[in-house]
C-alpha cells in the first residue's frame, strides 16, 4: 500500500477537524487539493475512509483504524525530526577526543562540564595516550579531534595552537636543590634524572633541553608514565622536570616544585582536526567550547597560558 506521509498528514487533519474547509485552513492549502488527496488514499486502500455530509465529515470504521496508524506515524516522524534538528544544531550526538593524559586530567574536565551545561545530549568519549598515537587515531577516523603536542608535520591534518605550559623542576621533599629559587637543567642533570618513556612528548622536550644545557650523557631513569615519575621522585630516587599541566598526575606523591631557571622551557599543545573531513555538529560544538574558554581566559594552573 503506497500511502505517503503527506497523505496520512492530510487525512489526519481532515479527520480531526471533521471538515475539509477547516483542515484546508489549518494546512494552508486549497480544499480541492485535500479532497483529491483523501480520494487518492481511498483508491489505494480500496475502502472509504470518510462519510461525507453537507455539514461535516466523520471517519468510517476503516477510517478510524487508518487515523490511529496516521497518528502513530506522524508522532514518530515529529520525534525523529526533532531529534535530527537537535543533532544538526549540535545539541545531541557524541564527540570522541584523543589527547594526552595530562590534558585529559586538567583541561578536558572543565570543557566537558561546560559542554554538558550547554548541550546535555552530547556524550564525550576520551581516549588518552601519547601524541603520536592520538594523531594515528585521528587519521584512522577513531576520533573527531586530538589535543596533543604536534612534534612533526603530518599530511591531512590541521593544527591550531591552544595552550602552552612551562616545565618545572620536580624534586624529592628536602632535596638540596629545593633551596634554589630556580634550579637549572644543568643542576638537575647532576642528579639521577627521571624521564618518561621514549614515545612521550615530555621526554623529547626534556632531552632537548638537557642537550641545550650542554649535558651529553645524563644519568636517566626511565618511567612508564607521569604517575611513575612521581613515585620515583617521591622515593628520593631522582629528580625530574615536567610541564605544568602534567603535575596534577603526580599529586598523590609528596614532592617539591621549583620554577626552572633559564632558558625557560615550554610545551605547546594544539587542537588537531582532519583537514579534509568536516567535523560532526557535536564536534563543532565542543570546538566552540574550547574556543570560548580561550577567549574568556578560563583560569589555568600557574605556568600554563592560552595561546592562539
Amino acid at each position: 500500500m503506497d500511502v505517503t506521509l503527506r497523505q496520512f498528514q492530510v487525512f489526519a487533519a481532515v479527520a480531526r477537524c471533521g471538515s475539509f474547509t477547516d483542515a484546508a485552513e489549518q494546512l494552508h492549502v486549497a480544499q480541492s487539493s485535500l479532497s483529491r488527496t483523501v480520494m487518492a488514499m481511498e483508491r489505494v486502500l480500496g475502502v472509504p475512509l470518510l462519510e461525507r455530509t453537507t455539514r461535516k465529515v466523520r471517519c468510517t470504521a476503516e477510517g478510524n483504524e487508518v487515523l490511529a496508524v496516521a497518528e502513530r506515524l506522524l508522532s514518530q516522524h515529529r520525534a525523529e525530526m526533532n531529534g535530527l534538528e537537535r543533532y544538526l544544531r549540535g545539541d545531541r550526538g557524541a564527540v570522541t577526543v584523543a589527547t594526552l593524559p595530562s590534558l585529559a586530567a586538567t583541561l578536558l574536565p572543565p570543557a566537558i562540564v561546560r559542554l554538558r551545561e550547554e548541550a546535555p545530549g552530547i556524550d564525550v568519549h576520551v581516549l588518552d595516550g601519547m601524541s603520536e598515537a592520538a594523531l594515528d587515531r585521528l587519521e584512522d577516523g577513531e576520533c573527531d579531534l586530538a589535543l596533543v603536542v604536534v612534534g612533526r608535520s603530518r599530511p591531512g591534518v590541521r593544527a591550531s595552537p591552544l595552550v602552552r605550559d612551562r616545565f618545572q623542576a620536580v624534586l624529592p621533599v628536602g632535596h638540596p636543590l629545593a633551596e634554589h629559587a630556580a634550579p637549572t637543567w644543568g643542576d638537575l642533570a647532576a642528579e639521577p634524572f627521571v624521564v618518561t618513556g621514549g614515545d612521550s612528548s615530555v621526554r623529547s622536550v626534556a632531552e632537548r633541553a638537557l642537550r641545550d644545557a650542554g649535558v651529553l650523557s645524563p644519568h636517566l631513569i626511565q618511567a612508564g608514565n607521569i604517575s611513575t615519575v612521581g613515585g620515583l621522585v617521591s622515593a628520593g630516587l631522582g629528580v625530574s622536570a615536567l610541564p605544568t599541566l602534567a603535575l596534577p598526575l603526580m599529586g598523590f606523591a609528596p614532592h617539591t616544585r621549583r620554577p626552572l631557571g633559564g632558558p625557560v622551557t615550554e610545551r605547546g599543545l594544539s587542537v588537531v582536526v582532519p583537514e579534509h573531513r568536516n567535523p560532526s555538529p557535536a564536534a563543532r560544538r565542543f570546538l566552540r567550547v574550547l574556543r570560548d574558554m580561550r577567549e574568556e581566559g578560563h583560569p589555568l594552573p600557574e605556568g600554563a597560558e592560552w595561546e592562539g
